[in-house]
């Protein structure tokens, strides 16, 4: 009878270790998503600044500007699930890279003081996006392994628990860059 007990003991042990670490883990992949929400939001108070300089000197992108200052609106509008706001965001990033390709065409752009502080500090806010993108992946990691696998993954189930989708770049950000493109434009 004793040996019952420590069993069934040993056995909630268990199970109480892995629900801890279960919920443990997706504490962590809601720490890690909340952090890149954070930067996003530092870097989409910087698009009516960027939007607003550029639009002086950029007569010719206007619908490009149009649409990311549309695409801001959305992803700061706060109705959007984890899946929609890394949606809004890949595109968001694919047209402001559309901005700072264009500017070359711009050199009284590209000498503006207000510009070139806008550009670091847009700069520095990628920079700080993408460390957390590598972050929250790698939480994200940690979490998909625990739900899959046996016997976490019984509990796991039984919680609800689902698959997270990683931040991934968009296909336009993952082609090469052509060296020979770039010293002849």
């Amino acid at each position: 009878m004793l040996a019952i007990g420590i069993a069934v003991g040993v056995l909630l042990l268990i199970i109480i270790l892995m629900y801890n670490s279960l919920v443990n883990k997706k504490n962590q992949v809601e720490n890690s998503f909340s952090t890149i929400d954070a930067m996003l939001k530092k870097r989409y108070d910087l698009i009516p600044n960027l939007v607003n300089t550029v639009k002086a000197f950029m007569k010719h992108e206007k619908e490009l500007l149009t649409e990311i200052t549309e695409l801001r609106s959305k992803a700061v509008s706060g109705n959007l699930s984890d899946s929609e706001k890394i949606d809004v965001e890949n595109k968001i990033g694919g047209k402001m890279s559309g901005i700072m390709v264009a500017v070359e065409n711009y050199p009284e752009l590209k000498s503006n003081t207000n510009f070139l502080q806008l550009q670091g500090a847009w700069t520095e806010s990628e920079e700080q996006i993408s460390a957390a993108r590598r972050a929250y992946n790698s939480t994200v990691t940690d979490y998909n392994n625990a739900i899959q696998m046996i016997p976490t993954n019984i509990l796991a189930s039984m919680m609800n628990y689902t698959k997270k989708d990683w931040f991934e770049i968009p296909d336009t950000e993952r082609k090469n860059i052509s060296a020979k493109d770039m010293f002849n434009a």
